[in-house]
């Protein structure tokens, strides 16, 4: 008797890490990310290379440091001997947002960098989490003395005057705060694994909307729509997509959850429009 085991599609793969709050596999599913775009990419083999680098850390500390110590040695470590930062170009490199590529290149984005700081902090038995203000990711260690707010592409500590500052100054250039709202207080999150994961893929839509890549977007709206399956936009944004590729029968599928699942949405009209030519052409 012949017996076959077919593999997971990376999607389903992707679908299984991410089904569960409770386990949701942080890690593991930020380098999965890169499967879309490198198909023969060795999940696994990544994780161990982090393992590796993690036990390069450990070899560094006495089984008993305390979390201060830990943190001057991960950063030591993670920025100066290993190199990681910022990239020289910010900007439609979508490289920068995978964690295999990163790993080869040293230099990502805030949220990649910020991922795989956090797997080896999280790794040394560290309280550490992913938070945001208003245009940036920052990463959070939980010392004795309070909370130490870093930037994962420097590593360096920032006090809440410069967090005050930076996201003024972010949302004064964005037109989004006004003369009588420049004493805002910090407004700082944290961020859920599932959270983490959106921002990444957000990230990575952004440079494919940018390049014109259709197909490279509608492999980000898979994710989307499976990470976040009650966010009915990302149904519409994916049925949109569908259209635009020619793929009638599921961009009616995803137009018509939209409008059946969606409370009162301000596009109806429209949408509706396109669910009518959609049909005419489905026949």
């Amino acid at each position: 008797m012949n017996v076959s085991f077919a593999l997971p599609s990376p999607l389903d793969y992707f679908s299984s890490l991410v089904s569960s709050d409770t386990d949701f596999a942080l890690f593991e599913a930020a380098v999965s990310l890169g499967q879309d775009e490198y198909p023969d990419l060795d999940v696994q083999g990544v994780l161990h290379e982090v393992d590796s680098l993690l036990a390069q850390v450990k070899r560094r500390l006495p089984e008993d440091a305390p979390d201060m110590q830990k943190l001057i040695v991960l950063n030591h470590f993670f920025y100066y001997e290993m190199g990681f930062g910022a990239p020289l170009n910010m900007q439609y490199d979508s490289g920068h947002n995978f964690v295999n590529v990163v790993l080869q290149r040293n230099r990502g984005m805030a949220v990649t960098l910020g991922v795989l700081w956090l797997e080896l902090a999280r790794g040394l038995g560290m309280s550490a989490e992913a938070v945001t203000i208003p245009g940036f990711f920052l990463v959070t260690v939980h010392l004795p003395l309070g909370q130490a707010v870093l930037d994962p592409l420097t590593g360096k500590s920032l006090s809440k005057s410069q967090l005050l500052e930076m996201q003024n100054t972010y949302l004064d250039k964005s037109g989004l705060l006004s003369e009588a709202e420049n004493r805002m207080g910090l407004c700082m999150a944290t961020l859920t694994a599932r959270e983490v994961i959106e921002r990444m893929l957000r990230n990575l839509k952004l440079v494919h909307v940018r390049s014109g890549n259709l197909q490279r977007q509608l492999a980000v709206h898979e994710r989307l729509v499976v990470l976040l399956p009650e966010d009915w936009s990302e149904y519409r944004d994916r049925g949109l997509l569908h259209a635009k590729l020619g793929n009638s029968a599921e961009a009616l599928s995803d137009l018509e959850c939209y409008m059946v699942c969606s409370d009162a949405p301000n596009d109806a009209d429209d949408i509706a429009d396109r669910i009518d030519v959609l049909r005419s052409i489905s026949g």
